[in-house]
């Protein structure tokens, strides 16, 4: 018992290092739009973290052979839920407050909980139901519509979570025998390609070494997200992990303070609180029901 506690914390740790992490990372991104536009940014930070992915899979001899077709198809609705999502949050971050942009992007468990039922037949209880509705209660309250807080660049990050929700999905059905550092190189690849084929369309702004810096430093953490989620799920039981997911909300608002000086306000705070306790307990009902 006592070994199971030590491997379950050592996960809930490696989880929250993972969200401070993807924290930083979006951070560092909302303060690259001083020197870069937002596709201009999305592409250097790309060019860095494909890089990365495939030197990583050069090293480990990644076996792209045994990946089935029926799995190229996931992959590239994959891809394409995560290139779409990945521009609308960036989108978000870039123009609204760091911490209710991710926030917003809490409620995603709870989209992936309809997705499921809708999409790929899982059978979802009345009580995760209802903590689904709730959990968009919270969301509504964190986008404050018909108010003075409210800016319409929430529809951005509430449109995201609906392509990350179509990444998960398809990401559910992808093989096990689809190394994960695979799918990973090609969704960073497709965002490097997308984004460049975008720069078309924009004006580019000359590359500092103050601006580069960043992205760099960017894809450096998110790599370490990558590698840290990973690590969080096979060293603790998912059940105990997952929730620990939400400590990126935690992080967030202090680097929104500390960084941008932006103070959340009470329907933030209350918004998000019902979301991350939705969230948790549609963790508990769902490990419930597979126990």
């Amino acid at each position: 018992m006592k070994t199971n506690l030590s491997e379950n914390m050592q996960g809930a740790l490696l989880m929250a290092a993972c969200m401070a992490s993807f924290a930083i990372n979006d951070a560092l991104i909302k303060s690259s739009s001083a020197y870069f536009p937002l596709v201009q940014a999305i592409f250097l930070r790309s060019l860095f973290t494909t890089g990365f992915l495939g030197a990583m899979a050069i090293y480990k001899r990644t076996p792209f052979r045994v990946i089935a077709l029926s799995d190229w198809k996931l992959i590239g609705l994959r891809s394409f839920g995560e290139v779409i999502g990945a521009f609308l949050f960036l989108y978000a971050v870039f123009n609204m407050p760091l911490a209710n942009a991710t926030a917003i992007l809490q409620s995603l468990p709870l989209a992936v909980t309809v997705g499921a039922a809708i999409f790929l037949k899982e059978p979802v209880g009345w009580r995760r139901y209802m903590a689904v509705g709730i959990g968009f209660l919270g969301v509504i309250i964190i986008v404050q519509p018909g108010t003075e807080g409210f800016t319409s660049i929430s529809f951005f990050a509430l449109a995201a979570v609906v392509f990350i929700m179509i990444r998960d999905l398809s990401t559910r059905r992808i093989s096990r025998a689809v190394p994960s550092s695979a799918v990973s190189l090609i969704t960073s690849a497709c965002i490097t390609v997308v984004s460049g084929i975008a720069l078309a369309f924009i004006d580019w702004e000359p590359v500092t070494w103050t601006g580069i810096s960043i992205l760099f430093a960017a894809s450096i953490f998110v790599i370490c997200g990558y590698i840290l989620s990973v690590s969080a799920v096979r060293v603790g039981e998912v059940g105990f992990v997952s929730p620990f997911r939400y400590t990126i909300l935690i992080f967030s608002m202090i680097l929104s303070i500390l960084v941008f000086g932006d103070i959340p306000d009470a329907g933030m705070l209350i918004g998000s609180a019902i979301v991350v306790a939705m969230g948790i307990y549609t963790f508990y009902r769902e490990r419930k029901v597979k126990a």
